[in-house]
């Protein structure tokens, strides 16, 4: 096959970027925005070696469970995936991401319990980050970014955030224009604006606006006061200067513009104290049920749990109400304040947490010679690197819980675990990124038998 051919495809799978998958001819043809059982006609647009990528000319015969996309958005925006889709389509998906990671990537056969449905699949986020640049005209957009690309797509109304999301982020464009505020120009590296950020208590209503800039201007306390009168749920608008050339978000300093620059959230029961920079999970119900799960199979009565890449706390302060001791591992330093705080407005008499990389600190707690029940371990899409594996094995406990929202990294780091005397018994999705291509998995792993 060559670029432009156009071919017949049957689609069979879905990778785990959303992509549908054919064959034809002996090659792998991967095509964006189709769906299992989809017949289509291709036009390839790539061809790199043994497999190709293609865009879908027409619909042939299309998917029983294909739908009409409900966002003017979808195709252009680089956030949901699965919007072409039934529900119960993407579950099924997601669901074979994961076994597929676990058993090819893995080489691992646990027993894969059903995937736990999202139970409102829009308006569920408590957070947004909203890139800020110029359009092809010269005028200053806020939006999300395409796929693939760092071009801004206006997007007016997401479905998957509060509908107050959408308010205070057009409110707070118009000021950045009527106040002259320059937006930011990735490539030439200058200009002001560069983020704007949202986060909501759940429960709470609390909301904290971060203004991403690469300098302070004096317009920026006139925002934050035009922002809070308007919008009287908002507890605190900090402005975050990110001087760096780089795609990382947030800079390391914060000025407060108004109010408090922490919101307030409960999570099962249990106060939060949460920073702008800490992570939170952004679905909070699902959340309490990922929580839950990871509560049932850790066990964690009585024991001694070291909860890695905790964040500000939740995973173990949510699920370790009865621990006889708390050990928490993180490595920004405003997150592990807020898990301080959070040990000590939630009772926990007996907890510590450390700032670090956490294969240094699992280290340092090696060398102090501390053994745990239960390890928790939560780490970012890039999973766990060797020292952390390395160091849990040493810890010798009971049980590991592992939550991950890569099923490919979690598998790997199972398979390398399983190598050093734990087995993966059990596997069960959550899906806290509904229409996205995103999904949780909460994992548990045992002391295998000598």
């Amino acid at each position: 096959m060559v670029k432009n051919d156009i071919i017949p495809l049957r689609i069979e799978s879905i990778t785990n970027e959303g992509a549908g998958v054919g064959r034809y001819d002996g090659m792998v043809v991967f095509v964006p925005f189709a769906a299992v059982g989809d017949e289509l006609e291709v036009r390839i647009v790539k061809t790199a070696g043994s497999y190709c990528y293609g865009r879908i000319e027409k619909i042939t015969v299309p998917s029983t469970g294909r739908v009409s996309p409900d966002c003017p958005a979808f195709g252009k925006c680089g956030g949901c995936v699965f919007r072409h889709i039934s529900y119960e389509a993407e579950l099924k998906a997601k669901s074979e991401m994961i076994r597929s990671a676990f058993t090819r990537i893995g080489g691992l056969d646990p027993e894969f319990l059903p995937i736990i449905p999202n139970s409102n699949v829009t308006g569920y986020r408590n957070k947004a980050q909203y890139p800020v640049g110029r359009d092809k005209d010269g005028n200053t957009v806020c939006g999300f970014f395409a796929q693939r690309s760092h071009r801004i797509i206006p997007c007016e109304g997401c479905l998957l955030e509060p509908p107050v999301f959408d308010e205070i982020r057009a409110a707070a464009l118009e000021l950045i224009v009527t106040h002259r505020i320059s937006p930011y120009n990735e490539e030439q590296h200058n200009g002001v604006m560069r983020h704007i950020c949202i986060r909501r208590g759940h429960y709470s209503d609390e909301i904290n606006v971060v203004l991403v800039v690469r300098r302070n201007v004096p317009e920026l306390k006139k925002i934050a006061a035009a922002l809070a009168e308007k919008f009287t749920d908002i507890r605190g608008i900090v402005a975050n200067i990110n001087k760096e050339r780089t795609n990382v978000i947030y800079g390391s300093e914060n000025i407060t513009l108004y109010g408090t620059p922490e919101i307030t959230d409960t999570m099962l029961g249990k106060r939060f104290v949460i920073s702008p920079k800490s992570f939170y999970q952004v679905n909070t119900p699902m959340a309490e049920r990922l929580y839950t799960e990871a509560a049932k199979l850790a066990e964690p009565d009585g024991k001694t749990l070291i909860d890695l890449y905790c964040g500000i706390g939740t995973v173990g302060i949510s699920i370790g109400g009865s621990t006889a001791k708390l050990i928490g591992a993180e490595i920004v330093p405003d997150a592990v304040e807020n898990a301080r705080k959070n040990a000590e407005l939630n009772g926990f008499a007996d907890a510590e947490f450390y700032c670090g990389d956490a294969g240094k600190v699992t280290s340092l707690l090696r060398e102090k010679g501390i053994k745990a029940d239960v390890v928790t371990v939560d780490p970012a899409r890039k999973g766990c690197d060797r020292a952390t594996l390395d160091n849990i094995v040493s810890f010798a406990p009971e049980r590991i819980v592992m939550i991950s929202c890569e099923p490919a990294t979690a598998a790997r780091d199972c398979k390398y675990l399983g190598q050093h005397g734990y087995r993966t018994v059990s596997v069960r999705g959550v899906d806290l990124f509904s229409r996205t291509n995103h999904v949780e998995a909460v994992i548990l792993m045992t002391r295998a038998e000598k």
